[in-house]
């Protein structure tokens, strides 16, 4: 078939590799000038940024890709893995170093509190049923219910009804390593006391597969992956926008694509790699969606937004790791005025990005390379960021000297920005929501957005809003369902 994809984020670079090795013809379309979606790379004074995600899971995933493609992924792309995998701080100085080394845990979680030493055991003799259970539930379609029904025995027996906070909590009693343990959900757009407990096999994730970085940064394993999408056929094309999926009046099925430049595209099959609220809201005629209607889209509890400051320093800060978490001193409160209040705090909680801790090529000899990241509500709330966004700039930089990065100021050489209008405007979100949908109980499996669509029968979606959601592991496996979906050519 002739199959197009919109969007070359990593779902949809996963997807174009896997339709195009099984015969498709496969384009691309990328409305940026660069491929990668949210995994975009910025070059600024000789300095690289990743713009998204670089917390790389279960790196068997991706070497999959190549796999099929009888390349090996180590002749695109090196990975290597991080230790510590985190580096977690609290506002009373104490730190916890989080990796794979079970007796390393034990120990840190003994100095934090030795009466949680057998908690964390029977925490994580849970978690390896969810993970055992739950795993393979990550590349199963639930396009129908029966399919649900069939794992709700089990969905009972994980408490999956419980939030990844539940769960932990009932573990774990030290207020930091109930954190510790139950931040997860916020690397994906949820609430860890409203996300379904099933995500607290991501903690069992990290301890079997390890945290991987990719030298050069996420930017570069973009570059392997359409490296190895071009090689074996595939069409990329940059600057390409799509204004309309062109549903055919008779068949409801998509015929193609409209450009904005109004050139019609035609296609067999359709995948959208784009955010799923804004392809139906935006790109499909009210009237071809019975059940995602305007109506229908709106009412979804859409994820969180982000704020994320790129900046490079004129020197290095060795005193930190390559991922650090930062947390704030009233989380519970914290949740709260960004999932629920969608008000933006006066606390925050941090994710600092450090890639030159592993990879000092990214920044000039001598400098460093950071993000700073900070959840904060969608465009539902009230903040104006066309006002907000300087003046929250300048707070997290002066929280970052005051506590961890002495004169950071003055060594700060060149900086960027991005806010929750620039992921509505520029990564077309609605809301502006940093990973689409919020992973609820009620918006997972079978209950988000399915890999093909309700309402058109070739109409496909990869990526963060649909099955099984954000995260490289989840944008790279829901591709892998939709190839299952469409088959060999």
């Amino acid at each position: 078939m002739n199959i197009i994809i919109i969007g070359s984020g990593l779902g949809g670079l996963a997807a174009g590799i896997r339709l195009q090795a099984l015969g498709h013809q496969v384009t691309i379309l990328e409305k940026r000038d660069k491929p990668g979606g949210r995994a975009y790379c910025y070059q600024q004074d000789g300095f690289t940024f990743d713009g998204g995600p670089t917390i790389i899971t279960a790196p068997g995933l991706i070497e999959d890709l190549f796999t099929l493609a009888d390349r090996s992924m180590s002749d695109y792309v090196k990975l290597v893995k991080l230790d510590p995998f985190y580096r977690v701080r609290f506002t009373d100085s104490s730190v916890f170093n989080y990796n794979d080394n079970y007796q390393e845990l034990i120990e840190q979680i003994r100095e934090f509190n030795p009466g949680d030493v057998q908690g964390y055991q029977q925490f994580c003799r849970a978690a390896d049923l969810v993970f055992s259970k739950g795993l393979p539930l990550m590349t199963k379609p639930f396009h129908k219910f029966r399919e649900m029904l069939k794992v709700a025995p089990a969905m009972i027996q994980l408490q999956s009804y419980k939030s990844v906070a539940g769960f932990v909590n009932q573990y774990i009693q030290d207020e930091r390593l109930r954190q510790v343990f139950s931040f997860h959900p916020l690397l994906i757009g949820g609430n860890p006391f409203n996300s379904t407990s099933i995500y607290a096999m991501i903690h069992k994730l990290e301890q079997v597969f390890g945290i991987w970085f990719a030298m050069g940064g996420t930017g570069a394993l973009v570059a392997a992956l359409v490296r190895l999408f071009e090689e074996i056929g595939g069409v990329l094309c940059l600057n390409a926008e799509v204004e309309e999926i062109v549903i055919d009046e008779d068949t409801r099925k998509a015929k193609g694509v409209i450009l904005k430049s109004q050139e019609m595209l035609e296609a067999e099959a359709v995948v959208s790699n784009g955010d799923v609220a804004f392809t139906y809201l935006n790109l499909i005629s009210p009237k071809f969606r019975r059940k995602y209607s305007d109506r229908q889209i709106k009412s979804l509890r859409h994820s969180i937004s982000l704020f994320v400051v790129y900046f490079g320093t004129n020197r290095r800060y060795n005193n930190m790791a390559h991922h650090e978490i930062i947390m704030g001193p009233n989380y519970r409160e914290l949740m709260d005025d960004l999932f629920r209040r969608k008000h933006l705090s006066s606390d925050f909680s941090l994710y600092l990005h450090r890639p030159t801790a592993t990879d000092p090529s990214l920044a000039p000899a001598g400098c460093d390379c950071w993000y700073v990241l900070s959840p904060v509500p969608n465009l539902a709330g009230d903040t104006d960021w066309k006002i907000m966004a300087k003046p929250y700039r300048d707070r997290l930089i002066q929280f970052l000297e005051n506590q961890y990065m002495p004169n950071l100021s003055q060594h700060i050489v060149t900086e960027n920005y991005i806010d929750p209008l620039h992921f509505q405007n520029t990564l077309n979100s609605y809301l502006g929501s940093a990973f689409s949908l919020e992973p609820t109980l009620m918006q997972s499996a079978w209950f988000r957005p399915h890999n093909v669509s309700e309402d058109i029968p070739n109409l496909y979606f990869v990526g963060a809003g649909t099955h099984p959601g954000a995260g490289i592991p989840g944008v790279i496996s829901s591709a892998k369902i939709v190839s299952d979906l469409v088959g060999k050519a």
